[in-house]
């Protein structure tokens, strides 16, 4: 459909993806980008958690069901942000609310085979609140990772996204240096050439003022003896 949004999905790991739903965090011009269950539905489509069918049906049930629909929303909203903190700060609330929120995404384990097996967890097809429990357990499989010490918070001041650090230097600043890499590096090369003119203006005024001229006339009166 024309004008849907595009979610970016650079953060390396699905529950990164899922934090990442928040433009400009740390600014008073923060962006919720899940405004609606509707977009709660699309970012899970695009992120592979469900299918555009399932996407359909579930955002045709929560047209049924609006009350429903909007508590899912705000408590994955809620989910959102004790997982950003846990990733963060590691907050001890943040963490609580994870483990509450545990028990209900690990009740239908499937061993799934071919090849090789699989341990999996059924999902309850017709669950307005379906695509949390793998975005869910992909926070306890990122913390009980190896990788728990690769997850970064963007370098740049108006972002705050998280990213998984993939590089073999573990230098990576940005979570997308098309954007907040290539903004920081103008934002940097402004400061360089605004500095550049205050010190120049700086000397000039230095030269034009009394004791500037004195001294210019003396080193005058020097140079011609």
């Amino acid at each position: 459909m024309a004008g849907r949004r595009i979610f970016e999905l650079s953060g390396g790991r699905l529950c990164l993806d899922f934090v990442n739903t928040v433009d400009n965090r740390p600014t008073a011009r923060a962006q919720d980008l899940l405004e609606t269950y509707a977009d709660l539905a699309l970012w899970s489509r695009q992120s592979g958690i469900l299918s555009p069918r399932e996407e359909r049906a579930l955002v045709e049930r929560a047209r049924r069901a609006p009350d429903e629909a909007l508590k899912v929303l705000e408590r994955a909203r809620f989910l959102r942000e004790a997982i950003f903190a846990i990733f963060s700060r590691g907050t001890k609330s943040a963490l609580d609310a994870l483990r509450k929120a545990l028990p209900s995404v690990y009740r239908r384990p499937v061993l799934r085979s071919g090849p090789g097996y699989e341990l999996a967890w059924e999902e309850d097809p017709k669950a307005l609140d379906r695509m949390l429990g793998p975005v869910l357990r992909s926070v306890v499989e990122l913390l009980t990772s190896r990788e728990l010490d690769r997850v970064r918070v963007c370098g740049a001041d108006n972002c705050d996204w998280l990213f998984l650090d993939e590089s073999r230097s573990r230098s990576r600043q940005w979570c997308n240096m098309a954007v907040c890499g290539n903004r920081a590096k103008a934002r940097r090369f402004y400061q360089r050439q605004r500095r550049r003119v205050l010190n120049r203006l700086k000397r000039l005024k230095r030269r034009g003022s009394p004791a500037g001229r004195r001294s210019a006339g003396t080193r005058g009166e020097l140079s011609r003896e």
